[in-house]
């Protein structure tokens, strides 16, 4: 088996060869702790890739399933036309009013529409008038499974849906665990690799992130 550790030197490495946080990011996750939010973001490295996938599909719509303080919708819709939407669902009102102020200040609040409310009910009713391009699940990850049931039918063939954490914090190959949040990313993989709609693999970035390729 061929790997190589990923060690705070090598990290340090990538971030700044392929960078995709800047100030302004670095400062909204300050910020968000300052106003009680979990000290939680996806990492500079996901960023990049994130960007990398919505250039290489020439990516219109996101949808984002939680987006806490809104690291990587802003960096998401970065790269979006000018026309392109992140549609992202947050549960949090709060949260919601300062990803809004953040977008503002990023210069991007024209590419982020906000849905207030849990997600698996706001979704069943939700009718958009085009498909997504790429969806990006990060939220409580019990829901993990019901998110990619709602999620699917709206991307567009070629399209590609995405899950954060599902390395489990290094706990997913443990069978025998008794996490529920464990078990539910276990779910979602198994989920994501069953799925006869999706061509899916899981790239061992920061915490992990599961791709599936919808074909059909």
């Amino acid at each position: 088996m061929k790997c190589a550790a990923i060690t705070p030197e090598i990290h340090h490495y990538i971030c700044e060869m392929f960078p995709a946080e800047d100030d302004f990011l670095r400062q909204l996750n300050v910020d968000s702790v300052q106003h009680g939010m979990p000290a939680i973001s996806i990492a500079p490295e996901q960023l990049a890739f994130l960007q990398m996938l919505l250039r290489s599909l020439s990516a219109k719509y996101v949808l984002e399933i939680g987006s806490l303080a809104g690291y990587s919708a802003i960096g998401m819709a970065r790269v979006l036309p000018e026309d392109g939407k992140v549609v992202a669902f947050e549960v949090n009102p709060k949260h919601a009013e300062f990803i809004h102020k953040k977008a503002v200040a990023a210069g991007v609040d024209h590419k982020i529409q906000l849905h207030v409310g849990d997600a698996k009910q706001l979704l069943q009713d939700f009718v958009p008038n085009f498909e997504f391009d790429f969806v990006f699940i990060d939220a409580e990850k019990t829901g993990y499974v019901r998110y990619l049931e709602l999620s699917a039918p709206l991307v567009r063939k070629g399209g590609i849906i995405c899950g954060d954490n599902t390395l489990a914090w290094g706990e997913i190959a443990n069978g025998a665990s008794a996490d529920t949040t464990v078990q539910a990313l276990q779910a979602f993989n198994r989920a994501m690799s069953t799925d006869d709609r999706l061509q899916s693999c899981l790239v061992p970035i920061a915490d992990g992130m599961t791709l599936g390729t919808k074909f059909r």
